[in-house]
């Protein structure tokens, strides 16, 4: 599948927000992450550079900052997916620890 690396919940969140909105600046996801920006630029690429997203210009006006707009590819869908799962399993492990701990604290009462 994908390497490690790609197995953090930042790339869950952009890739969920590049899904919803394309068009998204990496400002506003600076902020939705509460990261800096140039970590943002950062995960971004190499999103873009193992396939999961495409990065597409479709303002090409001379004077004007280029605008991008993000494409999660089928790669990138499917990493989408993956990540769901092994999120899932992580809080439910997480999850059924604290449930033994807490039994174990209310046995102990």
């Amino acid at each position: 599948m994908i390497e490690q690396p790609l197995i953090k919940e930042e790339n869950l969140i952009i890739i969920k927000e590049i899904e919803s909105h394309p068009q998204i600046t990496q400002r506003v996801l600076s902020q939705k992450l509460s990261i800096s920006l140039g970590k943002v630029n950062y995960l971004l690429r190499a999103l873009a550079d193992k396939g999961l997203i495409e990065v597409r210009n479709f303002s090409e006006l001379p004077g004007k900052l280029t605008k991008v707009k993000y494409l999660l590819t089928k790669k990138g869908i499917e990493h989408k997916m993956y990540l769901l799962q092994y999120f899932l399993k992580e809080k439910e492990e997480e999850f059924n620890r604290l449930k033994a701990e807490l039994d174990k604290v209310s046995n102990e009462v």
